[in-house]
């Protein structure tokens, strides 16, 4: 009888792994499948089993091409299974051809003179999936915020990061979700850190592979009205839930979409970018509107001077600036009052209303 042996995590049983199964019982006449421990699973990558151990096993002993199931308890890395393994002497360890522990199983196959066979990479019959993606899905939360920057833009990006200043920025809501976005696309409310966080990721390294800053997924994952430190990754200095906002926030559609990652290297007055986030800084600490007002005036005047076009003008309004980049996109509007906000939506069909978002709340 030629006997095959298989081990892995198995934490989330998903098709491929079924398909692996058959192609391993295709090597023979009896299949055994050794799965790592909760422990194991813990003390080697740190994560907790998405099911009991004795329910996994019910469900891999379920599965017809599967005649045996052993639970991996070692405490080697890549060899939870060796005490099964020398015990049942099978014929084939098969393993997968990404398999990272190939040298020390197979000098643990010399031992009981079992044969070592790499099943090649077939075409999947489903859509390759792997645990670690399933498991991000599972944690993704089913809506997120979007996010408006009020005065720091661009001293987040690593390489133009200045030790000392500031970035200033609030997550906003209505929420978006995979399904329903409800705003305009490439428009600078910080979309690509939202979509990043409702798939499972951080989105803060893939920020910065695009050569771009990391305050969009920071500030959309931590939520509320923030003050961050300028530097290489996140790091807050300070957070409230963004009340004094409320009823004061308006978005202004100019058009046209704009592309940040284009733009990140254009020159700009740097110095005066520092100086706006001091200023809006000022203003979310003592919770004053006007102050915050003239650090979004204050980034206001940079964009201008680097060639983006004028914005309307709006009654009441205490501070507007270009979302993100600039060039395009959403315009914000921070107005005095209530019932300044509430004219100008009237007055301006291209103008929404947003209120601040807080897990807070």
């Amino acid at each position: 009888m030629r006997h095959v042996f298989v081990s892995g995590c198995y934490d989330i049983i998903h098709a491929g792994h079924v398909q692996f199964f058959r192609e391993a019982k295709a090597l023979g006449d009896f299949l055994t499948v050794s799965f790592a421990s909760e422990e194991v699973l813990w003390a080697h990558k740190q994560r907790r089993s998405s099911l009991p151990d004795e329910h996994k096993k019910g469900i891999l002993e379920a599965l017809d091409m599967i005649d045996q199931v052993v639970i991996g308890k070692g405490t080697e890395h890549g060899l939870d299974f060796k005490d099964d393994f020398l015990r049942l002497k099978p014929t084939i360890l098969a393993v997968t051809e990404d398999d990272q522990y190939g040298a020390i199983k197979r000098e643990l196959c010399t031992q009981v003179g079992a044969e070592y066979i790499i099943l090649p990479k077939t075409p999947p019959q489903y859509e390759p999936v792997s645990t670690s993606q399933l498991v991000k899905w599972i944690r993704a939360p089913k809506d997120a915020p979007l996010r408006v920057d009020f005065a720091g833009g661009w001293l987040d990006v690593p390489r133009h990061a200045r030790p000392g200043d500031f970035i200033v920025n609030c997550a906003i809501q209505p929420k978006v979700s995979l399904r329903d976005w409800g705003y305009e696309r490439n428009a600078g409310l910080g979309g690509s850190g939202a979509w990043a966080l409702l798939n499972g990721n951080t989105g803060v390294e893939e920020e910065i592979d695009l050569g771009v800053g990391w305050q969009d997924p920071a500030v959309i994952r931590e939520t509320g009205l923030c003050v961050w430190r300028s530097g290489q990754k996140p790091s807050l200095e300070f957070k409230n839930d963004g009340s004094m906002l409320r009823g004061l926030m308006a978005l202004w559609w100019s058009g046209k979409s704009h592309d940040t990652p284009s733009m990140a290297d254009q020159k700009r007055d740097y110095a005066a970018i520092g100086k706006a986030g001091h200023i809006a800084r000022e203003g979310v600490l003592k919770g004053d509107v006007a102050t915050l007002g003239k650090g979004i005036a204050a980034s206001y005047a940079v964009q201008l001077g680097e060639g983006m076009s004028p914005l309307p003008e709006a009654q009441g309004c205490v501070g507007r600036k270009y979302c993100g980049g600039g060039f395009g996109g959403y315009a914000l509007y921070l107005f005095g009052t209530q019932e300044e906000r509430a004219a100008f939506l009237r007055s301006e069909t291209a103008a929404r209303a947003i209120e601040p978002y807080s897990n807070w709340e």
